[in-house]
């Protein structure tokens, strides 16, 4: 398998892991000097953290990988994210609404393991969906 592969595979392998809730196995998957940005989260204990805030809100929470892409140690990946909004998120309590959202990684790999990774998550879309923001008005 290539450099390329593999570290397609490692960003596979954390997105469904994490998105499982199988944190111990995040380990073997990112560095111990790993960081999200711009969340700041370090480390696979954060990337836990901040994974389980979003499966405790959103029941049967599953990630879908769209696209992949590389260059050199970078892979960028579109997701689709899904779930049930069943639990607080962001300050909204639950409505129990089907909620599909979208997201986009870059991931720098060293060594086959995630050492950092840019997200952009459509927060606004996510937000819009349970009710915590007004609709756009349509023009």
């Amino acid at each position: 398998m290539s450099s390329s592969e593999a570290n397609k595979a490692a960003v596979r392998d954390c997105f469904e892991e994490a998105s499982k809730g199988n944190f111990d196995a995040l380990q073997g998957i990112v560095t111990a000097d790993y960081v999200v940005h711009p969340e700041e989260v370090r480390g696979p204990e954060g990337l836990a953290e901040m994974v389980q805030a979003y499966r405790s809100a959103l029941a049967g929470l599953s990630v879908t990988i769209e696209h992949q892409f590389t260059e050199g140690d970078y892979v960028a990946t579109r997701t689709t994210i899904r779930g049930r909004h069943d639990g607080d998120l962001m300050g909204t309590p639950p409505t129990g609404r089907d909620v599909e959202f979208t997201g986009l990684t870059i991931s720098r790999c060293r060594d086959g393991k995630l050492a950092e990774e840019w997200e952009l998550v459509d927060t606004v879309g996510l937000l819009r969906q349970i009710g915590a923001l007004p609709e756009m008005a349509e023009a």
